[in-house]
């Protein structure tokens, strides 16, 4: 099942997927993705701390920026419009009892999506994530619990990257972040980009057929 939250506060979106991992856990759904845009927001993962912030705290208040704490793999990275989120709450006990392995779909996911735009995509050996020609498009962090997943991942397609000067992403001082827009020197609609990476999500991750339910018009919990 995929479901399209629409625009949302990191903190709605992170409550709705913990209501999807105990619905799972309890078999009272199947499989489900779901798919996001947040206002803007720094969250800092199990490995990460502020540290890798650049800006202090009087300019995240005039940008009206958070900075969360969360419970996902990884350091720090910029969620904001423009970037597609994606959530899988996927039960991996069935098949696929590997979270390295896990990951590597969902890079697999972000790559063929990309290649669907003339976008030569891969990994770097050592780093998670996707890249083009060296430039982070696409990251990756992850959680898991009683093997149902959370948390997932984010590409960057029309999100102002200005934002991601503000931090060292992922933690790494040296990473250059692109975006999908800056590539093809023109915007991609976000309903267009939504579908097509649910496609390749579908085809990587063989969840049969899609059924694809719009939630942006409803509060989600």
């Amino acid at each position: 099942m995929i479901i399209d939250l629409g625009l949302t506060d990191y903190e709605q979106a992170y409550r709705a997927q913990l209501e999807f991992v105990a619905r799972r856990k309890l078999g009272e759904i199947e499989d489900t993705l779901l798919i996001t845009e947040h206002n803007p927001v720094f969250t800092i993962g199990r490995t990460g701390s502020k540290e890798s912030l650049l800006v202090d705290e009087k300019v995240l208040a005039q940008k009206g920026i958070k900075v969360l704490s969360v419970d996902r793999g990884g350091d720090i990275t910029f969620h904001g419009p423009g970037q597609l989120v994606a959530y899988p709450i996927i039960d991996l006990k069935a098949s696929l009892c590997d979270l390295h392995r896990y990951l590597r779909y969902l890079e697999e996911a972000v790559i063929l999506f990309l290649k669907r735009y003339s976008v030569a995509a891969g990994r770097i050996t050592g780093k998670t994530g996707v890249w083009v020609q060296g430039r982070k498009i696409a990251s990756l962090g992850i959680g898991a619990s009683g093997w149902v997943t959370y948390h997932g991942l984010s590409i960057n397609i029309n999100v102002d990257l200005s934002f991601f000067a503000m931090i060292y992403p992922c933690g790494m001082k040296s990473v250059e972040t692109i975006s999908l827009n800056r590539i093809l020197g023109k915007n991609v609609a976000m309903d267009e980009a939504k579908r097509i990476f649910v496609a390749y999500f579908q085809k990587v991750f063989n969840l049969g057929d899609i059924c694809y339910r719009d939630r942006r018009k409803t509060q989600v919990a």
